[in-house]
Parts: C-alpha cells; sequence; structure tokens
C-alpha cells in the first residue's frame, strides 16, 4: 500500500495496530496447559485482550468465576472444551463460538477424554496477562495462591462456588 489512493482509504483503521507472530509470542504454560499470549490494547474501543490456550486430556481449564467489566469470548480450534455458563453445562467442538457477558458465572476445561485449543478474547481489555503469568506460576507453585484472591478486582476475576460446575467435574473423573 504504497499509492496515495491506498493510504487515505484506510482511515478507519484503528490508531494503534498489534502484530504478534508465533515464533515470538510469550507463553504460560502448567503441566496441563500452555498459554499464547497474543495480544492486548487498552486503545480504541475499551481494547481487549487475547491468548491461546492448549489444553491436555484432563486438563482442569478454570473454576467458576465471573467478570464485571468483561465480556469473554470462546472461539474452539480444535479439540472439545467443556463449559458452565450459569448453570449449565455444555460442550463446544471445534469451529464453535460463546460469548460470555459480564456478571456471568461460567468455568472451562478440556472435555473427557478430549484435548483443546482454543482462543480467548476479553472486551474490554485490562492489562490480563499479569493475571495469566501469576495462574501459571501458581500451579506450577512458585507463587502462593492468596496472590490470586488478593487480585480479583485489579484483574476482574471473581470465583464463585457452583455445585453445578463440582458435580460435572466428579462425575468425568
Amino acid at each position: 500500500m504504497t499509492d496515495e489512493t491506498s493510504t487515505t482509504s484506510m482511515t478507519s483503521v484503528p490508531d494503534e495496530v498489534l502484530l504478534t507472530r508465533c515464533a515470538e509470542a510469550e507463553t504460560c504454560s502448567d503441566p496441563s496447559s500452555v498459554m499464547t499470549l497474543l495480544g492486548e490494547s487498552d486503545g480504541i474501543g475499551g481494547g481487549f485482550t487475547s491468548y491461546r490456550s492448549t489444553f491436555a486430556k484432563g486438563a482442569v481449564g478454570a473454576p467458576a468465576h465471573f467478570h464485571t467489566k468483561a465480556t469473554e469470548l470462546f472461539f474452539v480450534i480444535s479439540g472439545s472444551l467443556r463449559v458452565l455458563v450459569g448453570e449449565e453445562v455444555t460442550v463446544l467442538n471445534a469451529g464453535d463460538f460463546l460469548a460470555v457477558p459480564p456478571h456471568t458465572p461460567h468455568a472451562f476445561a478440556a472435555a473427557p477424554g478430549a484435548e483443546a485449543d482454543v482462543l480467548f478474547v476479553f472486551t474490554p481489555g485490562m492489562g490480563r496477562f499479569d493475571y495469566l503469568r501469576l495462574l501459571s506460576r501458581v500451579v506450577r507453585g512458585e507463587a502462593d495462591p492468596k496472590e490470586i484472591a488478593e487480585s480479583s478486582e485489579r484483574f476482574d476475576n471473581h470465583y464463585v462456588d457452583s455445585p453445578t460446575w463440582r458435580a460435572a467435574l466428579e462425575g468425568s473423573a
């Protein structure tokens, strides 16, 4: 796009362009999953946080929680992901998309007997990569789990008890 016409026709392009090359993306891992941090911005439109998680068979994912400010988007690239949304447990398969609005309890894990590769997007963004790094350190035993509870407001991640989710996990054990 070197000619004048191409440049001027891009007036709707955001001020902040972000490109993350796979080979250069930061990863956080624990024994059952790898999170690839793709990008985050608090720019135009409230921004976003996006990462990709690959879950091994039996990976527990995230316990029941909700966000007060962010909508969380899930896109299953491959495999199957079991999710709780409100009081309903369902399985998302390759190609499925889910949007969970603020204040909606949800949880996720690899579906029984399956691996999962999932793209996550939060909007608006809010520096969530620091939370993912902390979570990875806690799972690996390098940080105190109390740090997660103490960071709930900062990262808009509020854990809740879900008998429905507990029963779903116990049923597949």
